[in-house]
């Protein structure tokens, strides 16, 4: 059984890969480049992040609520 530490870092990396997969994020963050600075680069982390840990706490309540109507 995987620990939610894990489960964050994963489902962060999933939902950062997809991102930058986005062509519109790139709209977004006006760049002369092309590339993400370090600091819009750690925006995106901090906001996988973030989602992530949002998507475990939903999912465990929305299980528990299951499982309690289940009884």
């Amino acid at each position: 059984m995987k620990s939610q530490a894990e489960e964050v870092k994963q489902i962060a990396a999933q939902l950062l890969s997809g991102m930058l997969a986005n062509p519109h994020l790139y709209q977004v963050y006006q760049t002369e480049s092309g590339r993400l600075s370090r600091e819009q680069q750690q925006e995106l982390i901090e906001t996988a992040i973030s989602m992530a840990e949002a998507l475990i706490t939903k999912a465990e309540t929305q299980m528990e609520r299951h499982f309690q109507h289940s009884l």
